[in-house]
């Protein structure tokens, strides 16, 4: 599973308006920057109670990079 496809899947499973998560990948020297989009309402619900829920997509898609020797970076933007 492609990354992207990976932090989608994730933030859709979260969120109550799944139609409105855009993921965007793009390169930076050797590190691909996945940006997740999402309706302000399901902002909370992404990021959770002092970011506990944002650290974990961001540990398993890193867990998930590693494994094949990449560098990613998930960052949750409005």
């Amino acid at each position: 599973m492609l990354m992207k496809e990976l932090v989608e899947v994730i933030a859709k499973a979260l969120v109550d308006n799944p139609d409105d998560v855009v993921v965007n990948e793009r390169q930076e020297n050797d590190t691909t920057v996945l940006e997740l989009h999402v309706n302000e309402k399901d902002m909370g619900k992404v990021i959770g109670r002092q970011g506990r829920i944002a650290k974990s997509i961001r540990s398993v898609v890193k867990a998930a990079a590693q494994k094949e020797d990449k560098k990613v970076f998930v960052d949750i933007v409005d």
